[in-house]
């Protein structure tokens, strides 16, 4: 399984640990993926992510997991969150969610 959040696609980068003496030594930054189970207000059901622990911030600050799906790029979310993201705007019409905010 990659280390990538399913939402964002948040993913691991390199970089450098640099000393006093400025030493510099190869380091990876690894998201904090958490496995998470979102409610859907549209869908009346959890939905479980596997999701970096700033995307869970981002998507309360949206109003919960249909506002954020309807209105995130499609060529971040995962293949999971594309298919919620085609049923919330399948069932409800884009214009029902966007009037939550």
């Amino acid at each position: 399984m990659t280390r990538k959040c399913d939402l964002t696609g948040k993913v691991v980068i390199t970089g450098n640990n640099v000393s006093h003496a400025k030493n510099r030594t190869k380091r990876r930054f690894i998201p904090n993926l958490q496995n998470v189970s979102l409610y859907s207000d549209k869908l009346d059901k959890k939905i479980k992510f596997r999701v970096a622990t700033s995307t869970l911030r981002t998507v309360e600050k949206n109003g919960g997991i249909d506002n954020f799906l309807v209105n995130a790029n499609v060529s971040q979310l995962s293949i999971a969150a594309r298919k919620y993201k085609k049923n919330i705007i399948k069932f409800y019409g884009d214009d029902a969610v966007k009037k939550d905010q």
